[in-house]
């Protein structure tokens, strides 16, 4: 497995603490570590630092390899800079081509794509969560995370399940998703939270 981490995102709901130039995932909400560097420990649980590919752009590169560093001087030897900035997908297909071309992943390497800027708590249950999606995944499923709203939200996407258990007796429990809605607007946000 192989994990993508998105790491090229403005961070801007958290102004002043965030901005343009110095965005969420550079931030330290608990201790001394960053979120990005939180994000690599925890992969790292898991992976070997060659098994993580960070993808950023030329502005964020310099934070990026310095947070990196500190953490495993391997990791910022698999980041990936951005030609432009163009969202989540297109930063996701790069990272794709340079597992391939690069690292010579095969069609079914199973790949964890993560960002950057989450706190994840406690990171023992995230672990264990990650192994089973690996299994899922590699069954030939796409596997998403979710969390339940707390209220309504027009800055998150949301994710409509399936009513049924997908999993087996021998595995956990996982339920399919029926439709993911991008940023709604509030009325719809209303009626999925």
């Amino acid at each position: 497995m192989k994990a993508i981490v998105l790491a090229g995102g403005s961070g801007t709901r958290l102004w002043p603490l965030s901005r343009k130039n110095y965005p969420k995932q550079f931030l330290k909400f608990k201790g001394s570590r960053s979120l990005l560097q939180q994000t690599a420990e925890r992969l790292l649980r898991l992976l070997r630092p060659e098994d993580i590919i960070v993808i950023t752009n030329n502005d964020y590169k310099f934070h990026v390899m310095a947070d990196l560093d500190v953490i495993s001087p391997l990791l910022s030897k698999n980041m990936i800079l951005e030609p432009l900035k163009r969202n989540t997908a297109p930063a996701i297909a790069i990272a794709l081509k340079y597992c391939r071309e690069k690292l010579g992943c095969s069609d079914d390497e199973v790949l964890f794509v993560s960002p950057s800027d989450h706190i994840i708590e406690p990171e023992e249950r995230f672990v264990e969560y990650i192994k089973e999606a690996e299994k899922i995944a590699r069954k030939g499923f796409i596997v998403t995370f979710g969390i339940k709203p707390h209220r309504p939200e027009t800055g998150y996407g949301y994710i409509k399940i399936m009513a049924q258990d997908q999993g087996t007796s021998e595995e956990k429990r996982y339920l399919g998703i029926e439709r993911f809605t991008e940023k709604p607007d509030l009325d719809t946000a209303k009626g999925l939270s």
